[in-house]
């Protein structure tokens, strides 16, 4: 079993409606491991803003350049049996250059991206819970919290 970290690690994520759709990643390298799905982005870099890390997140798991705009979602989750917790901070984007089919992650754990229709987000398993009422409903909304919510693969 690995350790957990001794502090919660920080993520960005992108909150991406184009046309009407939600951009979303897999959120587990192995298809055969999970059907999660989630909005594009990973951890932080010290050194780097958190908007040009949601820049470098996105263009890393889909090819796709955004301009990056307020932040609309704190959401924060742990994994009991290991002790992991992640916060993660979710900013309304907007595409500058779409996702690439066919593109590579990197680091090889977003294998698969798409955009999504609020109708058929209802058949897809996404975390966090309150992601489609931030995409479709908060546009014009303060920034939400999403509280400690157990991890799930």
């Amino acid at each position: 079993m690995v350790a957990a970290p001794a502090q919660p690690r920080l993520a960005v994520r992108a909150v991406i409606l184009h046309e009407g759709r939600l951009l979303l990643v897999n959120a587990w390298p192995d298809p055969a491991g999970s059907d999660l799905w989630a909005a594009p982005g990973g951890g932080v870099e010290a050194g780097a803003s958190l908007p040009a890390n949601v820049m470098r997140e996105v263009a890393e798991e889909t090819g796709a350049r955004i301009a990056v705009g307020a932040p609309c979602l704190v959401n924060e989750f742990h994994d009991p049996a290991t002790g992991w917790h992640q916060v993660e901070l979710f900013f309304r984007c907007r595409l500058l250059a779409p996702p690439v089919e066919g593109w590579t992650d990197p680091a090889g754990v977003v294998t698969r991206w798409r955009l999504v229709a609020r109708a058929e987000l209802a058949g897809l398993r996404v975390k966090p819970d309150s992601l489609a009422a931030v995409a479709w409903e908060g546009a014009a909304g303060a920034a939400r919290y999403d509280p400690l919510e157990p991890i799930c693969r």
